[in-house]
């Protein structure tokens, strides 16, 4: 592919009107005289020193559940919106009385850890930074702060990794920096940990560093089950392209690392190790989901939820196969990504609060234009009050504080309705490339690594003969390919 343009960043308040109005409240656009460079104060530290920010915002809103809530009955802690599965689970969990995830059973319903094999080594770590004496309350204090600090690193490393994966656009990484979801949900859950070795994966692939990238992925999986979605559209991208080796040692490298960390569990505590899996395939719908939604309006329980659930992300897959083979320009892997994870959320049997962090990465690399990401954000944010508004209604006996089972059903449609928004923009750029922002200087896939500007071996349809709109800018000079 022909260079069709230097190595200088992208600036967003040029690009995006949003950004640029949002700009004033810090001196307005820069000059075309400004002098960029040679200044400590680099995009990727911004991005980081703004993302730090932001998550301590985010835990000082958990703060009357810190102080009380947490511990002084149920609804308080839904009335402030500031639940954390953290401080509970450490109660419940075995950690407050030294069990071993997976190996030592459970008293109650739950016999063993329901989290991935990672996931639970990092809860077990925050454990051993905890004290053992004292009082429950301050112990619960003290593991939701560590984990939060183990957390504030993870959220450091996402923005760093994406600030770096499209070279020319570190800035893009605000988006996730200033998420207010990221902010809101950092701390309700672990899922911070799979972000970021995801996000670390896909930096990797964009440097063209399949093995590492499949590491990476391979690790992610064994925190949390998404990541391994993305090698789905991954493989249909080399087809198109006919990567093959690059696709094989990805692959590889995923179910390397994966059996590295599964398999010492897997041998010596088999049961521990499965109850994640067994819990999946046998918890009922619940909050948040399409099926609950579905469910509550007609009245029908859906005991064949799962089938449905599978059936539908199932088709979805094949249609996003199906665009990526034909549309005029093979798709980014960003986008891809981002629109497969976007099914499994759409179609899941459950949809936590924390799940958002899945896609604000992909979203910000997807499609980067502060409109579309904040229209998106703002039906999150509407699901995350309604969820609690919504418990505190329903666990709060006759004062009915909160919010009724109507208005929960609106939360819920409002973030179906966002997500579905992104994705049709983001299926809109992929069929329209002179729509995509991305693209607009010439690039092909930043984040694609080997892919970026790779010819087409196999496409269907009318793909090979792209037509006008798909081409590069007028006096830009690229060789996409056939």
């Amino acid at each position: 592919m022909t260079k069709v343009h230097g190595d200088s960043p992208v600036l967003p308040t040029q690009q995006d009107e949003v950004a640029a109005a949002g700009s004033e409240l810090i001196g307005g656009p820069l000059g075309r005289r400004a002098l960029l460079g040679g200044h400590w104060l680099t995009p990727v530290r911004v991005v980081v020193i703004v993302a730090l920010g932001m998550f301590a915002l985010g835990m000082a809103q958990k703060v009357p559940c810190y102080d009380w809530a947490w511990f002084r009955g149920a609804t308080s802690q839904y009335t402030h919106a500031c639940y954390s599965d953290i401080p509970h689970l450490y109660r419940v969990r075995g950690f407050a009385d030294g069990l071993t995830p997976y190996v030592d059973r459970l008293p109650g319903d739950m016999e063993y850890l329901e989290y991935p094999v990672l996931t639970g080594l990092f809860m077990e770590a925050a454990s051993w930074l905890t004290p053992t004496g004292g009082a429950m309350e301050h112990r619960q204090q003290v593991y939701w702060m560590v984990n939060a600090g183990m957390l504030m690193v993870c959220a450091a490393v996402l923005v760093v990794c994406v600030a770096r994966t499209h070279r020319r656009r570190p800035w893009d990484a605000l988006l996730v920096a200033l998420a207010p979801a990221l902010a809101l949900t950092a701390t309700v859950n672990w899922d911070l940990l799979a972000v970021a070795l995801t996000a670390a994966a896909m930096l990797m692939w964009s440097r063209g560093r399949a093995l590492a990238f499949g590491v990476l992925l391979g690790l992610a999986t064994a925190a949390k089950l998404y990541p391994v979605l993305l090698l789905g559209p991954l493989l249909v991208l080399c087809w198109r392209a006919g990567t093959w080796r690059t696709y094989g040692l990805a692959v590889s490298g995923a179910v390397s690392s994966w059996l590295l960390v599964n398999v010492p569990v897997m041998l010596f505590a088999p049961e521990g190790w499965k109850k994640f899996y067994t819990f999946s395939q046998e918890r009922p719908i619940d909050f948040g989901s399409l099926w609950l939604l579905i469910s509550q309006r007609t009245g029908n329980p859906l005991d064949a939820a799962n089938t449905y659930a599978v059936l539908l992300m199932l088709g979805l897959c094949g249609g996003l196969a199906v665009l990526a083979l034909t549309a005029p320009r093979r798709p980014r892997f960003a986008q891809l990504a981002f629109l497969v994870v976007a099914a499994f959320v759409l179609t899941n049997k459950v949809y936590s609060p924390q799940y958002v962090l899945w896609l604000v990465p992909l979203a910000a690399l997807a499609r980067p234009r502060w409109r579309d990401f904040l229209i998106w954000q703002a039906g999150e944010v509407l699901y995350f009050l309604g969820i609690w508004f919504y418990l505190a209604y329903s666990t709060g006996g006759d004062k009915h504080q909160g919010l009724p089972l109507e208005g929960y059903q609106v939360a819920i449609a409002a973030h179906l309705l966002a997500t579905l928004y992104l994705c049709a923009v983001v299926v809109r750029d992929i069929l329209r490339p002179d729509r995509d922002v991305v693209r607009r200087d010439g690039s092909d896939d930043p984040s694609g690594g080997v892919l970026d500007g790779a010819p087409d071996v196999f496409v269907l349809g009318d793909a090979a003969r792209a037509p006008r709109y798909a081409a590069p800018s007028a006096g830009q000079r690229v060789d996409w390919g056939s």
